[in-house]
Parts: C-alpha cells; sequence; structure tokens
C-alpha cells in the first residue's frame, strides 16, 4: 500500500501517523482516503473539491453510523435498567402495605395460640408466638431496608 502524498516536494516523503491519528485503526476508512489520494493524482487539481466532498460524505456516514450504533446501545441499557428497577419491591408508602400483614397475623394468631395451647400447653403456645414475632420481624425489615445504590429514598419533607 502506498503511503506517500502525492503533493509532497520529494520522492519518499510518506505520511506519519501523527498526521493523520485515526485513519491507522479503520483499514476500509484507510484505502477510501488513499483511493481518493489516487484519484486526485490522476484527476488533476480541478476535481479536488469533489473528491473532498465525496471522502468527507463517506467519513459522515461512518461517524453517524458509529453514533447511531451507540446511542441504541445506550438506550437498550437505560431499557433494561429501567425494567430491572420496575421489577425490584419499592418503599412501604401505605397503611395497609405497613400495618396490614401485622393485623392479619394478630388475628391468626388466635387460634395459632389455642391450638398450641391446647396441643403442647405453655411451651407450644410460647413456639407459636416466637413464630409469629419472627414472621413480623421479617416482614418489617423486608419493608424498611434500604434501596439499592443509585436510588434515593425520599425524606420525610419531600
Amino acid at each position: 500500500m502506498d503511503t506517500r502524498d502525492p503533493r509532497a516536494t520529494g520522492p519518499g516523503q510518506e505520511t506519519s501517523p501523527r498526521q493523520d491519528p485515526g485513519l491507522g485503526k479503520d483499514p476500509d476508512l484507510r484505502r477510501e482516503l488513499d483511493a481518493t489520494v489516487r484519484a486526485r493524482a490522476e484527476l488533476g487539481d480541478e476535481y479536488d473539491s469533489a473528491l473532498a466532498d465525496s471522502f468527507l460524505e463517506r467519513v459522515g456516514r461512518r461517524i453517524d453510523d458509529a453514533v447511531d450504533r451507540r446511542v441504541r446501545r445506550q438506550l437498550a441499557e437505560r431499557q433494561l435498567a429501567d425494567a430491572r428497577a420496575a421489577r425490584r419491591p419499592g418503599t412501604a408508602d401505605t397503611w395497609a402495605e405497613r400495618y396490614g400483614f401485622a393485623l392479619i397475623t394478630l388475628v391468626l394468631a388466635i387460634p395459632l395460640s389455642a391450638i398450641a395451647g391446647g396441643m403442647a400447653g405453655l411451651s407450644g403456645l410460647v413456639v407459636a408466638w416466637l413464630g409469629i414475632i419472627g414472621v413480623n420481624a421479617a416482614q418489617s425489615v423486608r419493608l424498611n431496608r434500604e434501596p439499592p445504590a443509585g436510588h434515593d429514598r425520599p425524606g420525610p419533607g419531600d
């Protein structure tokens, strides 16, 4: 591949990587530039602007394609993050969410106490109530846990 600049003053002068910082990474773009430079050498100065416009249009399309891919990827990542956030349980905000479970367990505690006390005596009653307290404690921890990093819980004034 000939990397010499046809406008160079002396034979054998090559373009340095500093003069074309991004071209070495994209071989297709490098070939297009070389073809444009060869066409310019064959056609002459009167076609400079047409050749430059054509090359810049191809470069612009490549940039647009790269930007479109990045935007689509970022949108997909954001939609995925939003979908994951929607599946997470939120904080308990209503009265029913905070106290409904406790009220239900207290109502169910009556027959559980009667059954446990009747079958196992005082030790059965203690085990039943420890189970009721444990279930309510687990529910309380679940409702009051901290949100994941990056999600702020609204404060009392919000």
